[in-house]
Formats: structure tokens, sequence, C-alpha cells
């Protein structure tokens, strides 16, 4: 049952890019050009979008258990630190270069064109690139904490 409605939750997300225009870039960039010929539909599509996953989120957190799991997976970090603000700047660049963030990307990958898939690639790398960094900083952080706690004992 989980498989299937996370099937149907993602295939309504997809429809949903494709419907609103996310999945053109020409129309995200002309959105993201506040200063030129400014598109502002897409904010309307945000605004929805918005209300939408704020009245889901209201309801969940009225349930004492989700219908399809054995309980709540609400994130357990909130605060706002240096990766989350590297990280969305890093996202923001690449969809003001391009046009396209990963949802819009990965549907965009049936066109076949040279464009998205070498943002695909290089979105890709990335991911495996920061995890590759998160996993190096974690060892060399465990290593000198052991490191300091043997200094002192």
């Amino acid at each position: 049952m989980f498989a299937i409605s996370s099937f149907l939750c993602g295939l309504v997300f997809g429809f949903g890019l494709l419907i609103s225009g996310m999945t053109q870039p020409a129309k995200v960039l002309g959105f993201l050009d506040i200063f030129g010929r400014w598109d502002p539909t897409l904010a309307f599509v945000m605004a929805g979008a918005l209300v939408a996953s704020s009245a889901g989120y209201a309801m969940a957190r009225r349930q004492s258990r989700p219908v399809l799991s054995a309980q709540h997976l609400w994130p357990a970090q909130c605060n706002i630190d240096q990766s989350l603000v590297v990280g969305s700047i890093i996202f923001g660049i690449g969809w003001g270069l391009v046009g396209l963030c990963p949802g819009p990307a990965l549907e965009n990958l049936a066109s076949l064109s040279p464009r998205v898939i070498v943002f695909v690639v290089a979105m890709l790398a990335g991911m495996i690139a920061q995890d590759f960094l998160k996993s190096r900083f974690a060892s060399a952080r465990a290593i000198k904490d052991t490191t300091l706690a043997s200094a002192d004992g």
C-alpha cells in the first residue's frame, strides 16, 4: 500500500509540475527575472502549493498516527545553519542558471534534451560530492573529538 500511495503522490506531483508550467525552463526563468520581463504566473502556483501543503500538514498534525506508517516522521532539525544556507544558495544558482530544479529536471528527462541530461548528471554529481564531503568531515570531526578526549583524560 505504501508503494502505491508513493507512486500516486509522485504522479500527482508530476502532473502538477506539467500543468503549472514548472517543467518549462523559459517560464521559470521569466518568473525569476523580476527586473526584466517578469512572468508572475508561477507565484500563483507556489501560493496554491503553499495553501494545499499547509492544509495537509494541519490535518496530519491532528492525527495521532499516520495512515500508512507506524509513526510520524517529522523533521528533527529546524534551525537555520551554514549547510542549509549554502545548499539554498547552490540550489538557487542552479535554478536561476538553467530554469530547472530537481523535480522538473527529472520530468524533463523524457525529452532527451542534452541540456537537461547535463543538468541531471551535474545534479547527481553534486549529490554524490555532498555525501562524500559530509562523510569526510564527519570522520575528521570524530577523529578530532577522540584526540581531544584522550588528551583531556
